[in-house]
């Protein structure tokens, strides 16, 4: 038998990184597909974080993974919000009908779901979503115990810290980063701003864009002149093109490109250029030749199709003088020119950064409000004149001095549509080992093998083999016939020969046969659409096999987070049983439990961690456990082995997102005591969560004021200094007070932390006092108080108030009212509110 190989890729790498490119709907996923995509990431109405997306229907599945997989491209489910325990079931068969329909993995952030997925849909691959807030080789290692296939990290990691992550080896985990596309400000899953302002959670898919409004920057309680510059929470876009081939030397396995609400324009626009850079990296590292990887009239294309500004995000570390330019929060195409003069219907402009023609869109800055900004198509272009319809734009508010920028280019528009549309050509094509073998006087067998050798697909010849007079059947002759596959998604790699030497079959007949092999092999991919699959357990089974809420017997506790040593003291003249302590400054940590122990009451302390750990911030977690607290607030992943080994007790924060019986079960099983139940549930579904485990697991932050965006950005830094970073900003988040004025005039304390990371935190408190008998009835026994900047005369009232609704002295509605009229801003039931839509 004769084993020949085709055709052999150059052996540069052991692996090919694949581009995976976003689908809101078929049109972006055609040209997804046509336009060079490894991999496609979609989603479905429910379950995903991008529900305003057209998103696919459990009717599009079939056609959509048998399209994908005829042209070798592989299908993603972005499956990536909590889910709450009432929706555990839906989310199972939805799992299920992925795994029928042949979606070869899909996209978790909820740690319960990920266990589904493992247990339940086994032919499904587990990929971690960024929504997972993976920062750290520490915070991989623990998410890894889900049984992950691949991890997406957070978008906010340099490549010196994406260099500290295992490279890919049959033990490394194969990671995926963000290439391309809009940076949100917060850390993904770690964004409540939606939540607290308006009850759409991120989490739930339903994000606002509050990070992409005018803000005012009001500094020790005057407001700060900046200009122009009012979106101080939108950042440019991510575009890290000329990254790839340090990318591809890291050992990232997978380059995303984010864009599920975009145009299928932008989608053939950014894997076109994005493919183009990672095949030129790919010749490069083989000595093969290539063209130029990233070209002018590529980042003109990748400006044009959709723009805040494009930045290489944090792929070289913060830089906080360039990451959000503020000036604008929606497109921007490149650069025009500056307004010299303005006539009727035209303008003159400096001498043109971009080209213009008859047909192309522009608009005029207004920076004071962008949504009513002058724009439209041109009608001329003489010299550095440009000429409008007459009456289209109101130039009464065109000034001399106006930026102008490029919007649309139709020839552009026009030429990237052509890419997708009508029949679209099998750019990789699926590799065939074929088996030929037969007898004289019996059928000639054609059969396809798989990796593993095994038959895939096999015909027989309608006629026997024959003795052949003067020209036999050869290896040659059979490749000639066989190889001829254009139009379907094969190509030959493999021939093995196994005939006589004598052997004839006429050419019509080789043929036929090679046809049906084809239509046997496509009849597989559809089959992929019908494959039923039985797993070992069901969601139900897990979900029983929790342990069950006992009887309560115990009193309630309430425990007080402080954020300063005025609190703790007023904390501990009340006799507070637990004390959180969340300090800008953790090298204060140890004067803290001092304090605590000095007193000689018999309080506990926990010390929180920060709420994001990347590699090398171990460092943050030693501190802590030095300062020898009797136990720790742990708000990421990263920080629950270490503090296990520690030997600390561990209290999980709202951070880790538990919405769920299941995600709460993986947690406690890993070490936590308590788990901070979700903000993302309103007091509905809270109550399923405690019915469905024990209550003892759970804690809850009846009060506080929201932490809403959670970010590497430093606003403190950008707007209060010149410098790039910590170590040339001056620290102006030390001296000043600083909050963000929204639209509706509401000022928003931000403050900064031991990682110099934001948090901007809603002006008015909420509290859950309302719902606490509901919650006590369920067995609930551990609540939490939250403090910001109350005085130890504020805190001192606050802590006796629920220290009374805990006891029974005052109700819920009449705490409700006492802290109403306490607080300048008030207080409002906020996320736990009943009644809510999600």
């Amino acid at each position: 038998m004769l084993s020949t190989p085709v055709s052999e890729p150059a052996p540069h790498l052991n692996y090919k990184p694949e581009l995976l490119s976003p689908a809101g709907n078929w049109e972006c996923a055609r040209a997804a597909v046509a336009n060079g995509a490894d991999a496609i990431y979609f989603g479905m109405p429910r379950f995903n974080a991008r529900l305003r997306a057209d998103n696919f229907t459990e009717e599009d599945l079939p056609e959509l993974m048998t399209f994908l997989h005829k042209h070798g491209v592989r299908g993603y489910c972005a499956f990536n919000t909590l889910i709450f325990t009432g929706e555990i079931e839906d989310a199972e068969k939805q799992l299920k009908l992925l795994e029928s329909a042949g979606v070869d993995a899909v996209i978790i952030q909820d740690l319960g779901l990920s266990r589904i997925v493992k247990a339940c849909t086994p032919k499904l691959h587990l990929h971690a979503s960024t929504q997972m807030t993976i920062t750290s080789p520490e915070g991989l290692r623990f998410a890894r115990k889900l049984g992950l296939d691949l991890a997406v990290l957070s978008r906010e990691l340099s490549l010196r810290e994406l260099a500290a992550f295992p490279k890919p080896d049959e033990n490394a985990l194969p990671l995926e980063v963000f290439v391309h596309g809009a940076l949100c400000v917060a850390y993904s899953g770690q964004c409540l701003t939606s939540e607290s302002l308006g009850r759409r959670s991120a989490n739930r898919g339903e994000c606002a864009q509050a990070c992409r409004m005018p803000y005012e920057l009001v500094v020790d309680g005057e407001l700060r002149d900046l200009g122009d510059k009012r979106y101080l929470l939108s950042p440019q876009d991510l575009a890290a093109v000329n990254e790839i081939p340090e990318l591809i030397k890291l050992g990232v396995r997978s380059f995303k490109i984010e864009g599920r609400l975009k145009t299928p324009e932008y989608v053939a626009a950014v894997t076109q250029v994005y493919r183009k850079a990672m095949d030129a990296a790919f010749a490069e590292m083989a000595g093969l030749p290539h063209g130029e990887a990233f070209s002018a009239k590529d980042k003109y294309a990748l400006e044009m199709t959709f723009s805040r500004g494009l930045f290489s995000g944090w792929m070289h570390g913060v830089n906080h003088q360039e990451l959000v330019g503020a000036k604008y929060a929606k497109k921007r195409g490149p650069f025009v020119g500056e307004v010299l003069y303005v006539d009727r219907d035209a303008v003159e402009l400096t001498d043109f950064a971009t080209p213009l023609k008859p047909g192309d869109g522009v608009v005029f800055e207004n920076p004071s409000d962008t949504n009513r900004e002058q724009g439209g198509y041109l009608y001329g272009v003489h010299e550095n004149w440009i000429e409008f319809q007459r009456g289209k734009i109101d130039f009464r508010i065109v000034k001399p001095g106006t930026r102008v920028f490029k919007t649309s280019d139709m020839a552009l528009e026009k030429e990237l549509q052509a890419s997708f549309k009508g029949d679209i050509a099998i750019r990789k094509r699926l590799e065939l080992h074929l088996r030929v073998s037969g007898m004289i006087g019996a059928p000639l067998v054609l059969e396809a093998l798989d990796a593993a050798q095994q038959v895939t697909a096999r015909v027989e010849s309608a006629m026997p083999l024959d003795v052949a007079r003067n020209r036999p059947l050869t290896r040659e002759g059979l490749q000639s016939q066989l190889e001829r596959l254009g139009g379907t998604p094969y190509e030959l790699r493999h021939l093995d020969v196994s005939l006589p030497d004598n052997a004839i079959l006429p050419v019509s007949e080789l043929n036929r046969l090679r046809r049906d092999l084809v239509e046997k092999l496509e009849q597989g991919i559809n089959a992929a659409t019908s494959i039923e699959v039985k797993s070992a357990t069901t969601a139900a089974e897990m979900l029983a096999a929790v342990p069950k809420p006992r009887a309560p017997i115990a009193s309630p506790v309430l425990h007080v987070l402080c954020r300063n040593m005025e609190q703790i003291e007023a904390a501990l003249d009340a006799n507070v049983q637990r004390m959180y302590v969340d300090f800008e400054d953790i090298r204060l940590y140890s004067d803290a439990v001092r304090l605590v122990r000095e007193s000689g009451r018999d309080g506990l302390i926990f010390l929180a961690t920060p709420r994001i750990q990347k590699a090398r911030e171990d460092g943050f977690f030693k501190l802590i456990a030095r300062a020898e607290p009797d136990g720790v607030l742990i708000r990421n992943l990263g920080a629950i082995e270490f503090f296990a080994n520690a030997g600390l007790r561990m209290t999980g924060d709202f951070s880790l997102n538990v919405a769920n019986p299941l995600t709460a079960e993986f947690l406690i099983e890993s070490g936590l005591e308590q788990c901070t139940i979700s903000y993302d549930l309103n007091i509905e579904q809270v109550l399923d969560l405690l019915k469905g485990a024990p209550p003892e697991w759970f804690e809850i932050t009846l009060h506080q004021h929201m932490p809403m965006f959670h970010m590497e950005h430093c606003v403190f830094a950008s707007f209060m200094s010149n410098g790039k970073s910590f170590l040339d900003c001056g620290r102006p988040c030390e001296k000043h007070n600083v909050k963000l004025r929204d639209r509706v005039g509401m000022e928003h304390p931000l403050k900064a932390d031991v990682g110099c990371r934001n948090t901007l935190f809603n002006a008015v408190a909420q509290t859950g006092a309302l719902f606490f008998q509901d919650l006590m009835n369920v067995g609930l026994r551990h609540y939490r108080v939250e403090l910001l900047e109350e005085t130890g005369r504020e805190t001192a009232h606050i802590i006796s108030t629920y220290q009374g609704l805990l006891s029974g002295r005052t109700s819920g509605v009449s705490l409700h009212q006492a802290l109403k009229a306490q607080s300048q801003l008030g207080v409002t039931t906020g996320t736990l509110r009943q009644g809510d839509f999600r």
